[in-house]
């Protein structure tokens, strides 16, 4: 693809075989920054590459912003959790505004981060540090005290999440003070947070000028295991609170520009939670799924909300318009074997032969024991589905989780 030099010049940070394919295919000239084992590959293949590791922040951080300023890059872009600091280093440089590394950290930082959004009047639930076993009990008791809970009733579950870690990573829940000694001591400072009833979805934005560009709804089938786009219509009817809530939290958060994946609740009175945001690409191949139905690039439609240079114009004619425009329903289920030991792939005939079914990438198990799955462990691969109705759709996610990949 020919690049057009009066647009921004990209740097990606974090390595995205989907990313880079995208920025190949697009208007713009990029530059991938990794670590020095993406140096080789990419070698091989000619894609632009600057060796970079992303450890913490030190002393030698502000030499990469200022490597990408000398060679005219206009913009970094976070492709992972990990990278988003250094986006918000990076860009601080590169676009001349101090404020950016500090919006970086509260989009880093999960308590930070309901602080500024409980300031912005966002109704979040109840949320305290833990930095021993000691204070996730208390926040046990406290939170069923406050909810009037007697001797013998179920306890309420708490949600304790690692401060900075993407998604599921590090997510536990916590009933009785027992489970409590479970939590390796490593694994602390967390978060802890009161549970939210209610119907959890997230959102992807893109954001330019401070407005939204185009909003999409993910519809959560089972939290760790199943998403699709768009949502059901019985989702989609809150387009418009959800919308007035994405506007509020662009307020909020000051965010100008970027792609944004919140996650809220809504209960069954219509309420909404915020549940927290990230500043990159959401996980489980939900950029794939969009493109699926949409037929626009998400990797792209970043690159230009990110891109100081990109018109307004430009956007407009780069998105279509939401759930309008949608061929179908397409999702994903991410499988987690459900025996401890196994030695094969053995995808369920009923599976490969529903009309719904796309693809999948699944391995063959390189050992037989299946590692305990602790909290929400990481799935071993993603099968993908395409269909027009989106309860069908929604049933047979929901049904994977009965079926066994690994025997």
């Amino acid at each position: 693809m020919t690049k057009d030099p009066n647009k921004g010049y990209i740097a990606l940070l974090g390595w995205s075989l989907s990313a880079v394919e995208a920025a190949e295919n697009f208007d713009r000239r990029y530059v991938v920054v990794a670590p020095d084992w993406a140096e080789e590959y990419c070698e091989k293949h000619d894609i632009p590459y600057v060796s970079w590791n992303f450890e913490r922040l030190n002393d030698r951080s502000m030499e990469i912003a200022e490597t990408l300023q000398e060679m005219g890059v206009n913009v970094a872009i976070p492709l992972y959790e990990e990278t988003v600091e250094w986006a918000g280093a990076i860009n601080s440089l590169l676009l001349d505004n101090p404020r950016l590394y500090g919006q970086s950290l509260l989009l880093r930082d999960k308590a930070l981060m309901k602080r500024r959004a409980q300031l912005g009047g966002i109704r979040v639930g109840i949320f305290e540090e833990a930095h021993d076993k000691e204070d996730v009990v208390r926040f046990l008791k406290r939170v069923n005290q406050t909810l009037l809970k007697l001797d013998g009733d179920p306890n309420d579950p708490i949600h304790l999440k690692a401060f900075d870690k993407a998604g599921c990573l590090g997510h536990r829940v916590i009933r009785t003070p027992d489970e409590v000694d479970s939590i390796p001591d490593e694994e602390f400072p967390v978060l802890m947070e009161s549970h939210l009833d209610g119907w959890e979805f997230a959102v992807e934005a893109w954001v330019h000028n401070g407005k939204i560009a185009f909003l999409n709804i993910s519809e959560y089938v089972t939290l760790g295991y199943s998403v699709f786009v768009p949502a059901s219509p019985e989702l989609e009817r809150y387009r418009p609170q959800i919308t007035a809530q994405i506007e509020k939290l662009i307020k909020t958060f000051d965010i100008e520009f970027g792609l944004i994946h919140p996650e809220y609740f809504v209960t069954s009175d219509g309420e909404m939670y915020f549940g927290e945001v990230a500043y990159r690409p959401p996980g489980f191949k939900v950029f794939e799924l969009l493109e699926r139905v949409y037929g626009f690039n998400a990797y792209q439609a970043s690159m230009l909300v990110f891109d100081p240079k990109a018109s307004t114009d430009e956007i407009k004619a780069f998105f279509p318009r939401e759930v309008e425009d949608a061929n179908g329903y397409a999702g994903c289920f991410g499988v987690y074997p459900r025996r401890r030991v196994v030695s094969r792939l053995e995808i369920p005939e009923e599976v490969e032969d529903h009309p719904y079914f796309e693809s999948h990438e699944l391995t063959p198990p390189m050992e037989e024991t299946v590692t305990k799955r602790t909290a929400f462990g990481t799935h071993w691969g993603l099968i993908y589905f395409k269909g027009e109705d989106p309860h069908q759709l929604r049933d047979l996610l929901k049904h994977q989780e009965d079926l066994d990949f690994y025997v």
